[in-house]
């Protein structure tokens, strides 16, 4: 890469490390000259005649580097003007394959059907997420305040998974069933401070990953003025998504094939595993031990990234590569750690943080907040029959019965066309569906 445009990388990483100023030439996007003409005619495959200016889009790179790409394929026959827009400039001359061109493509497209964004190189990729590692957030006290406010919860709970978030280490919730455990453990993605930057793909070894999913990563729109951060010739790098911190939820779906990178043959293309996604993150592990493979398999899966801060993969070509491990994992499951792995597994949990059933004022404080969520007026002489009849020796106060009984009183109301209400028939009936008496 031109030493003149990494000297520009610097000055602009100085001034925000996400924003990274756009390549001007093809020797300046860290790419083989011939992956991007695969690419620019995979797109021209796809799309038929296509504006030189909305090629640029597509591949998000500016046309100083398009211009000798598309000189090249017309020289090659394998591309060709078809006409000039109403502007008659060089942007707006629309494009068409050859039928040279189309086979070449179609030759392009039964190896690897990607034709998306130009890919970053993964030394960039991996140099962008070390600047912006979540290691290096720090959670204190008064963000826990702000993003629990409301949320009924012990405060030693929350102090522990405050700390645990500056550890650096995974965290292991475990509890009874209805506690709110993957509750709180969704709600720690409220504290993950500061903005990531995103490829839409990677290039490794040849090979396109594409990154980013916008089910995963939240896009921010970049709303710098031009020139306040760089001159109007560097604008930014379009290969790049600024993006928030992604938080990543897998369940009882997880398989240890979904962990490894995966080529699908039928759609010809790589599917990143969810930890690689999430990495800037937290990446939640939820209902552990109800997976398809054993726990201690899934833990086993764990002990390298953990332990080194990096993952390996495998193309479909057999080439094993290095990728970043930057995120806080958190196990999230109703068994006892003990139970689920071995002691050097266990060692490597940072924090074990049991949640356990609500205290009796806590379980009254989230009736109350369901009741009034669902427009449910709250009857205190029924909470404390309930309280009487089922709750002094028959159940603990878990989280999750305020929801689920007041939900069947509003679907009980809905069915008999009128307003929901907290009264001892209602409730017995909802308990009783709940709790399938007989």
């Amino acid at each position: 890469m031109p030493a003149d445009f990494e000297e520009t990388s610097k000055r602009a990483w100085a001034d925000d490390p996400l924003r990274v100023p756009a390549p001007r030439t093809v020797e300046e996007t860290g790419l083989p000259f011939l992956l991007l003409v695969e690419l620019t005619a995979k797109i021209l495959y796809q799309r038929g005649q296509v504006k030189l200016n909305e090629l640029g889009g597509h591949l998000k790179l500016p046309l100083s580097v398009l211009d000798p790409i598309i000189s090249f394929m017309r020289t090659e026959k394998l591309t060709e003007m078809v006409r000039r827009g109403v502007s008659n400039t060089d942007a707006d001359i629309v494009y068409n394959l050859t039928d040279t061109g189309r086979a070449r493509a179609a030759e392009f497209v039964r190896r690897d059907a990607y034709a998306g964004a130009a890919p970053v190189t993964f030394s960039d990729y991996a140099e962008r997420v070390r600047a912006h590692s979540v290691a290096q957030m720090r959670v204190k006290r008064e963000h826990i305040r702000k993003v629990f406010d409301g949320i009924v919860a012990s405060p030693a709970v929350l102090d522990q998974l405050g700390a645990a978030m500056n550890s650096g280490r995974a965290i292991f919730v475990h509890g009874p069933a209805g506690s709110g455990k993957t509750y709180l453990a969704e709600r720690l993605n409220g504290l993950l401070q500061g903005q990531i930057a995103v490829p839409h793909a990677l290039l490794v070894d040849g090979d396109i990953i594409p990154m980013f999913d916008p089910v995963v990563h939240t896009a921010i729109e970049d709303t710098a003025p031009p020139g306040m951060l760089f001159d109007r010739r560097t604008p930014r790098d379009q290969r790049w998504v600024r993006s928030e911190r992604p938080a990543v939820i897998t369940g009882g779906e997880l398989t240890l094939d979904a962990l490894d990178l995966r080529f699908d043959p039928a759609t010809r293309l790589y599917q990143a595993p969810p930890h690689l996604k999430a990495n800037g993150g937290i990446f939640i592990i939820d209902d552990l031990g109800r997976q398809r493979c054993s726990p201690v398999e899934l833990m086993n899966r764990w002990i390298v990234p953990m332990d080194r801060q990096v993952d390996y993969l495998s193309l479909q070509n057999g080439y094993k590569f290095p990728v970043p491990f930057d995120v806080v994992v958190i196990f999230s499951s109703n068994l006892p750690p003990e139970s689920l792995a071995d002691g050097s597994f266990l060692r490597r949990l940072g924090y074990k943080i049991h949640i356990g059933p609500l205290q009796p004022e806590q379980y009254e404080t989230v009736f109350r907040q369901v009741c009034q969520r669902y427009s449910v007026p709250f009857e205190a002489e029924t909470f404390a029959w309930l309280m009487r009849q089922h709750h002094t020796h028959e159940k603990p106060f878990m989280a999750c019965y305020p929801r689920d009984l007041v939900s069947q009183l509003r679907d009980l109301a809905a069915y008999e066309g009128r307003l929901p209400t907290l009264d001892v028939a209602s409730l017995e009936w909802a308990w009783n569906n709940y709790f399938s008496a007989v």
